[in-house]
């Protein structure tokens, strides 16, 4: 099953743990005593850059009855909804941008391009995916309460249908993130208070309705004679952002090395340990500055869970810290390319819909799910006496896959 005891995982003593939570203070005061006129500059420039595009995207749409003009109105728009979720909305919402006390680009005022409404996704974002990063039975986001993604959940004949429903999630991502909220798991199961559920629901189909109503009516009726064109060029738009977006962040969760933990880990959960668990259950994407910045920074994934509400453009200095803390703890430090990440993540879509019994691995020790069990009676711990270096987590997996590759 997943990880019981993160501390006897990671091979790190309790001072360990500690030691490397006060490093990670460190970085981020470091950061927020450094905050400015550069990181205000960025966010402004990003949210400029963004309006002129999706500008530039209706205005080609007027003549999106000539193919030309047709596909490139459409993915001018995508990309513009993709910078105004993941690099503006998603981390203004975070409040990374709230110390600057502009009450245009607050946490508390912003609502962004998305049928979900930013006070929903606020509750399930950063108050219950990131204190509860990938423990299974508190993170919704694990599987969104459709996929099975780790051999911990148990399989039911609903899993064998986990490809098809992770190709329409992609396609209609920014709906499955909308209803995410309402959790109907708990309603069908007469957990959810009915006034609450309603109260929720009415929120969510007024956004929602707003939304089409703003894309597939008022936006096509404004081109006149090529509103048939622009409707369809807006669907495409919203599918570009939807696939982009379930991508990254399926990226940031599900590949290999991205590890799953049970309620027990959160008992009497110090800092040090949260930290780690961010660290743990958590990938990147490895790529240049365009991969970032049409990431939202999330190809910087282990770094935005350490550090949510800092400025999002610092991740890639901060990044160089975080991964320096790795090689120090002989922590693993997971990343790899965007296609390789998400082919992973696939891989285990597709494996997980069958039974545990027809897959080879076990529960402890398979790509997308381990556990403290998974290394035996290996030695855990050691100080090397000639180097000085820690033996921790990374030296014991390499080891273990070793010793699978031996036997």
């Amino acid at each position: 099953m997943a990880i019981t005891n993160i501390r006897a995982f990671a091979h790190l003593s309790d001072a360990d743990v500690e030691a490397l939570a006060v490093e990670l203070d460190q970085i981020r005061r470091d950061v927020e005593a450094d905050r400015g006129d550069r990181d205000a500059r960025y966010i402004r420039s990003v949210i400029r850059f963004q309006r002129g595009l999706e500008v530039s995207a209706r205005l080609l749409l007027f003549a999106s009855r000539r193919r030309g003009a047709w596909w490139l109105g459409a993915g001018t728009l995508g990309v513009a909804k993709i910078v105004e979720n993941m690099e503006i909305g998603h981390n203004v919402m975070h409040g990374q941008w709230d110390w600057m006390n502009d009450p245009e680009i607050h946490s508390s005022t912003w609502e962004w391009d998305n049928p979900d409404p930013s006070a929903h996704w606020k509750q399930v974002h950063n108050h219950i995916h990131h204190k509860f990063t990938n423990v299974l039975g508190m993170d919704d986001d694990v599987g969104y309460g459709v996929l099975r993604v780790t051999r911990d959940q148990p399989w039911r004949r609903f899993h064998l249908g986990n490809p098809v429903y992770n190709l329409v999630l992609q396609l209609l991502f920014e709906y499955g993130v909308a209803i995410q909220y309402l959790q109907l798991h708990n309603v069908n199961a007469r957990r959810r208070d009915q006034v609450e559920f309603e109260r929720r629901r009415a929120a969510v189909l007024s956004k929602a309705s707003k939304q089409i109503t703003k894309d597939y009516v008022i936006y096509p009726a404004l081109t006149g004679p090529a509103w048939r064109t622009t409707l369809t060029a807006n669907l495409l738009a919203n599918a570009i952002r939807n696939v982009w977006s379930n991508m990254v962040i399926f990226c940031g969760h599900f590949p290999d090395g991205a590890e799953k933990f049970t309620r027990h880990d959160l008992r009497n959960e110090t800092k040090g340990q949260w930290y780690l668990r961010q660290m743990l259950g958590s990938a990147n994407i490895s790529g240049g500055r365009l991969m970032t910045f049409m990431t939202g920074n999330l190809d910087h994934q282990i770094e935005h869970h350490l550090f949510p509400d800092i400025p999002s453009n610092r991740y890639r200095e901060v990044a160089v810290r975080v991964r320096a803390l790795t090689e120090k703890y002989d922590l693993p430090y997971t990343t790899g390319p965007l296609l390789v990440q998400y082919g992973k993540a696939w891989r285990t879509i597709f494996k997980l819909s069958v039974p545990n019994k027809y897959l080879k691995d076990s529960a402890d020790n398979a790509p997308e799910t381990h556990s403290e069990r998974m290394f035996g009676q290996i030695e855990r711990g050691a100080v090397n006496s000639g180097t000085g270096r820690r033996r921790g987590l990374r030296t014991a997996l390499r080891e273990h896959r070793g010793h699978l590759v031996t036997r």
